[in-house]
């Protein structure tokens, strides 16, 4: 599952008039960092309208962990599927920064798209473009590596969320401490923390506190592909072609998308 969503944002991909229509239904709301916007299998209805700020999607798992399902930026609309369905949150949404939104109660909102059949397609399509995107993850989870899996979500944040740095690198500083990381791939922190020691080893990318930068993308899409492996500890440079790697961990955790 990307940690994006497909094409251009919900709002942003409406006619301006729509847009301000919308809003107009609503009253804003300001969330600070870590704090719950929507909590999952709540059974409120209404769809926050994301006017600036980053959030983020999760889900519980059996185990007690979270598995991380997406980022939501400024134009998206977020707990939609609650109120076109009037059924529970599927997911718990978190400010991962401050956040303005405007919320609208889900019967506006399901007026609102009764009213403009372009308006319910741009929904359709959204819905239609997550639930193909689930059903990559769960063939991503079953059969790649941690490895491959981390090179997926870095060149999604470099291109998404990056901008230039010095001689070259992509920086993306997300407040998305490691622990946040390895729920986005799906692996438990110690595999996520072993597969970026080799990107690091391999200078691939640098880390900091909270930072993450890209240093070589050309090499990063490679391993993404699935075009390239780390070497066996001690031994040559990433090769193009190798597949998984020796060095690869198994994947790890991997079960179904909720």
């Amino acid at each position: 599952m990307s940690l994006f969503g497909q094409g251009r944002p919900f709002l942003d991909a409406l006619p301006r008039q729509d847009r301000e229509s919308l809003l107009s239904l609503g009253a804003p709301r300001s969330y600070d960092p870590g704090q719950v916007m929507l909590q999952e299998r709540d059974t409120g209805t209404f769809v926050l309208a994301v006017r600036s700020g980053w959030s983020v999607v999760s889900v519980s798992t059996e185990r007690g962990a979270r598995l991380i399902l997406a980022l939501r930026g400024a134009g998206e609309v977020i707990g939609d599927l609650a109120a076109v369905d009037q059924g529970p949150r599927s997911a718990t949404v978190t400010a991962l920064g401050p956040v303005e939104a405007t919320s609208i109660s889900g019967e506006r909102f399901r007026h609102f798209l009764s009213a403009r059949p372009h308006a319910t397609a741009l929904i359709m399509r959204q819905f239609s473009a997550r639930l193909r995107s689930a059903d990559n993850e769960r063939r991503s989870l079953a059969s790649e590596t941690v490895l491959r899996r981390l090179a997926v979500r870095l060149v999604e944040l470099a291109e998404r969320a990056g901008r230039a740095g010095k001689d070259g690198a992509v920086v993306v500083e997300l407040p998305l401490p490691q622990h946040d990381l390895a729920s986005a791939v799906g692996a438990t922190r110690e595999a996520v923390a072993k597969a970026l020691r080799l990107l690091r080893e391999q200078d691939v990318v640098h880390t900091g506190n909270r930072r993450v930068s890209v240093t070589d993308m050309g090499l990063l899409l490679l391993l993404a592909e699935g075009r390239a492996g780390p070497p066996p500890r001690g031994g040559p440079g990433v090769r193009p072609g190798s597949g998984a790697g020796p060095g690869a961990e198994p994947a790890e955790e991997a079960r179904p998308d909720v």
